[in-house]
């Protein structure tokens, strides 16, 4: 008898963990209403920024992709820079939001792959990423510092918009994608090859 309990015990606490090692309801829905806009592209405009810079003037353009049950990546483009990857992708706890940058030739620019994991559920059309540990080591040897305290929100209001939005301390700056007219991919170019 003492055995049987020690084992439902056990199965009871496995069960328990199970539960808690899977994303939220919310953000399983915010991550599959994304997903269903795999393959289509949509044109977006910067909404706000409180510090423009030239690394976000010119024609912006998202195109979801490459999307399996956990993992979808999204091409970021302004003009003619195809470096920008976001690459959302489920966690034992959440979801997580990184930045993939890479060069013309496809090595990984030094400052890859930064972001962050959900502190929270959020909500099935919002969900923020604070910078994780290695984000804030790799802006401290980068030599900006001003980014450790970046939070990054991803809002999705299907058949609406998408927006793409950072926020720290100072800075502020969105973009909106305009989900109700997909545009068509533009020639091939590097960024949206295959990897």
């Amino acid at each position: 008898m003492k055995h049987l309990l020690t084992i439902t015990a056990i199965l009871s606490l496995t069960s328990s963990m199970v539960l808690q090692a899977e994303p939220a309801a919310t953000q399983q829905q915010f991550f599959t209403q994304l997903s269903a806009l795999c393959g289509k592209a949509f044109a977006g405009t910067v909404v706000v920024d409180n510090q423009p810079s030239a690394a976000f003037s010119g024609p912006m353009l998202m195109h979801v992709r490459d999307c399996s049950d956990n993992e979808i990546q999204i091409p970021f483009v302004v003009g003619d820079n195809h470096s920008r990857t976001w690459i959302i992708s489920k966690t034992r706890s959440g979801l997580r939001l990184k930045h993939q940058h890479k060069h013309q030739d496809g090595s990984d620019d030094v400052s890859t792959m930064y972001g962050g994991d959900t502190l929270d559920a959020g909500w099935a059309q919002a969900q923020s990423f604070p910078a994780d540990a290695y984000s804030k080591d790799l802006f401290i040897r980068t030599r900006t510092p001003q980014s450790v305290g970046n939070t990054w929100h991803l809002y999705l209001y299907p058949e609406e918009r998408f927006s793409y939005r950072l926020t720290r301390e100072g800075r502020e700056f969105r973009v909106d994608f305009d989900l109700t007219r997909p545009v068509a991919l533009p020639a091939p170019a590097w960024g949206f090859e295959k990897r």
